[in-house]
């Protein structure tokens, strides 16, 4: 079972959407716990991170399979989220 942790940014992404968008991006966060390769996931180009979708928004984290570590680094619309 792998560890999370949420950087800073991410939580104040987080905490800015509705709370009914927040509850479901963090009950899906909580499932990479388990198995965060699941079919979801895809590897994005260009970096050392992955995305999950939940509906219209996208989580971005790293995973440290040494660690068994998810670090998750931001999170939001996807019409933004690839744009920093």
């Amino acid at each position: 079972m792998f560890e999370l942790e949420w950087k800073k940014g991410a939580i104040i992404q987080l905490n800015n959407l509705e709370s009914s968008v927040s509850n479901r991006i963090f009950k899906k966060v909580e499932t990479l716990k388990e198995n965060p390769f699941s079919k979801d996931i895809k590897r994005l180009k260009g970096e050392n991170a992955f995305r999950l979708r939940v509906g219209d928004y996208r989580i971005i984290f790293e995973v440290d399979i040494n660690k068994k570590l998810i670090s998750i680094l931001r999170l939001g619309h996807r019409r933004n989220i690839y744009k920093y």
